[in-house]
């Protein structure tokens, strides 16, 4: 039992120098520190300015640390050993905040001293990490992501952005989203080429039909179409091209229906429908109530078999 006891002891003393060891803090250089080598030069020069500026503007102290791995060391601890060591800000204000990014470990930190938590909340400093920082992480462009969160703390503890949950922020590329917007999804360009081409197929082809058809069933098909023009867009290419692929059909399809109402087959369509009912149009035959075929129709309206129900079925509610 003695021997027992013995190697434990010994084995707890094997084990704890590995269990305490702890990642060492770097020298704080200057406003920037990347030892992870995560930033292009160019990036580490505008942060630095920005930092610099923002300090000597607010007094507020912001600084930056890049280390590639931290061994098993949680971020928030590690985080707060660094706050302590480095301890940005001033004595009496407690106006510091520390960035830390450790992209080995795919973890990023933003510690807030006390004296900046009424504005620059955990909940403000999460959005920041969330919207704007690790999106452009996933792609591996650390420039971006980290200039785009030290930019909105900036901005928020400067007043000049809200931080309020239903307010208007910006992405990295500076264009304004709101909760309200759905961003390009996350896929390979051939992806996106591949589903566009068969949503735009099928819009088009309605889109085609309503140009061609006379009387008021063109023009239905024309607002009819607006949502679909709108939506697919912006779930395949997001939001801002889809405005763009809108408003252009907006303005094209009206345009394109008059030039194409003044051609001689269009004149002598129309004709048709109203003489006899429907039209023929480069092999689609065409009626009023019943949309257009390749090549045949169907005659007369549709019309139910004569069954009955016999009363079954189900109902819902939520």
């Amino acid at each position: 039992m003695k021997r027992f006891a013995c190697a434990l002891v010994a084995l707890y003393w094997l084990a704890a120098p590995a269990a305490a060891q702890e990642t060492a803090i770097p020298y704080l250089s200057g406003r920037v520190v990347d030892q992870a080598g995560i930033l292009s030069t160019q990036a580490r020069e505008r942060l630095g300015a920005m930092l610099q500026a923002h300090e000597r503007a607010t007094g507020n102290q912001i600084v930056l640390l890049a280390v590639p791995t931290l061994g098993g060391e949680g971020v928030e601890d590690y985080a707060v050993r660094v706050f302590e060591e480095w301890m940005p800000g001033k004595r009496d204000k407690d106006n510091g905040v520390l960035f830390l990014v450790v992209p080995q470990d795919r973890h990023v930190r933003i510690e807030v001293g006390y004296g900046l938590e009424g504005t620059l909340t955990d909940a403000t400093a999460s959005r920041i990490i969330r919207d704007l920082m690790t999106p452009r992480f996933r792609e591996g462009n650390y420039d971006v992501g980290i200039e785009a969160g030290v930019t909105a703390a900036i901005q928020i503890l400067e007043g000049s952005r809200s931080a309020g949950a239903d307010a208007d922020w910006l992405d990295p590329e500076g264009k304004k989203t709101s909760v309200f917007q759905v961003r390009a999804p996350d896929m390979p360009l051939p992806e996106r080429i591949l589903i566009g081409a068969f949503v735009f197929a099928i819009i088009g082809l309605f889109t085609f039909i309503g140009l061609v058809t006379p009387g008021g069933m063109g023009w239905f098909l024309y607002f009819f179409l607006i949502p679909f023009w709108a939506m697919f867009p912006m779930f395949i290419f997001g939001s801002g091209a889809a405005l763009k692929i809108l408003g252009t059909y907006a303005v094209l399809y009206p345009l394109t229906k008059v030039v194409v109402s003044r051609q001689s087959w269009y004149r002598k369509a129309r004709e048709d429908l109203r003489n006899k009912g429907y039209a023929e149009i480069g092999g689609m035959v065409i009626r009023p109530g019943g949309g257009s075929s390749g090549g045949f129709s169907s005659g007369g309206g549709f019309s139910g078999g004569g069954g009955r129900s016999g009363g079954g079925g189900a109902s819902g509610s939520w």
